[in-house]
């Protein structure tokens, strides 16, 4: 028992490893958002969330319905009228245009009841994002953007409001390198996009969905069976059950996720 246990805390481990080692992979080519995500389209962002969020993770996201907080109000401060341009926090590409193929009313509303701006592939600049076959998405430039949650059967971009608050660079901007390192993709900058022509490649239902239900179930399968070691252990004869070393649930060992959290996990 003890040797299965042993295994099974090592697998755990190497996992958890895995994991740190990812979200702490070269994002952004070492630049970090621009500072006028502060202040994008007169709202106020909070630039440690665009940091942290945008080039520091791969995995968590500002809290649902940071969107429609007073102080960033994202749709009261949008022109309903015209289609708009999201540019990315840290280089300035250009990642979606939107509303594209519906009206500004059901962006807002589908937006609005995920709790973070949601594209549809009509809208995606296709040339400029990544969607890995996790679900999760970036841009070329390396900027966490958010996660592909497809609704309907059609691909849905759930984006971090913080990481497509960007704006077009200027020429003397020192991010002009970071286009100069992927200059060999075919890629589309700010003055080559025209709204008016474009029409974007990306597939209704691309297959590349996020994980995060299986790894919630494979969480839990796991939790259950180390209950029951932990409960075998403590009733088999010859085995001693040391004080309350092991508490499953207690305030060591569980976790839980919260409507508040400063970021969430899941979309």
């Amino acid at each position: 028992m003890k040797t299965t246990s042993s295994v099974l805390s090592a697998a755990i481990l190497l996992s958890a490893a895995s994991a740190a080692r990812a979200a702490s992979d070269d994002q952004c080519f070492d630049f970090t958002p621009m500072s006028s995500v502060s202040t994008y389209l007169g709202a106020t962002l909070d630039y440690s969330v665009a940091d942290r969020i945008c080039c520091h993770n791969h995995k968590f996201a500002e809290y649902s319905g940071y969107l429609a907080a007073p102080e960033v109000d994202f749709f009261g401060r949008l022109d309903p009228s015209v289609e708009t341009v999201f540019y990315d926090s840290v280089c300035g590409l250009p990642l979606f245009i939107a509303p594209r193929g519906r009206t500004f009313d059901d962006f807002k509303k589908e937006s609005l009841k995920h709790g973070w701006p949601s594209f549809r592939p009509e809208e995606m600049i296709s040339e400029n994002v990544i969607i890995h076959n996790d679900g999760r998405m970036e841009s070329v430039c390396q900027t966490h953007i958010g996660h592909n949650l497809p609704t309907g059967g059609v691909d849905r971009y759930c984006i971090d409001l913080v990481c497509m608050a960007g704006e077009p660079l200027s020429a003397g901007d020192e991010r002009n390198q970071i286009l100069q390192y992927i200059q060999q993709e075919q890629i589309i900058n700010a003055t080559e996009l025209n709204t008016t022509s474009y029409t974007s490649s990306a597939e209704q239902y691309s297959g590349k969905t996020s994980n995060a239900t299986a790894i919630i179930i494979s969480v839990a399968v796991v939790g259950l069976f180390l209950v029951v070691v932990a409960f075998v252990c403590c009733e088999k004869p010859g085995w001693k059950r040391k004080g309350d070393e092991i508490q499953v649930g207690s305030s060591e060992t569980s976790t839980s996720i919260h409507e508040d959290d400063e970021e969430n996990e899941i979309y």
